[in-house]
């Protein structure tokens, strides 16, 4: 059975870009973003609303336009996989997350341009140059 991985997120960067240089030269980001979900309650006619908390990880130029461009609250279109990671702390505990390793991602045009000065459809940036 062949497998499929990709993932296409669009939402708001929840905190700075952290930008890192792996021990192989490789320039990488970490940040995150914040989707959210609109919905009426069919059941009470209340405005619902769910927030999901994705960590995003980029490398070489995309790593470098995503630190350069983009802050808190700015949204960003993401295109990528899923990766799996597990670890245990050095008090024993055991811990896994899933994050998205981005492979291109798009500036989106800000409905609030007044809070931040976005750079606006640029198109899309792609990179092939993954560590692993």
């Amino acid at each position: 059975m062949p497998n499929y991985n990709k993932t296409i997120l669009m939402g708001r960067i929840t905190h700075e870009p952290e930008l890192k240089t792996l021990t192989s030269g490789t320039i990488s980001v970490s940040t995150g973003m914040a989707i959210n979900r609109n919905w009426t309650d069919k059941e009470t006619g209340d405005r619902r609303e769910e927030v999901c908390f994705v960590d995003l990880q980029a490398f070489g130029r995309n790593a470098e336009i995503i630190h350069q461009y983009f802050t808190t609250g700015m949204p960003i279109h993401v295109e990528g996989r899923l990766r799996y990671r597990a670890w245990e702390t050095t008090n024993g505990e055991k811990r896994s997350k899933h994050d998205v390793l981005v492979d291109t991602f798009q500036f989106v045009e800000s409905s609030n341009s007044d809070q931040h000065d976005s750079v606006t459809d640029t198109g899309t940036v792609t990179n092939d140059e993954i560590p692993f």
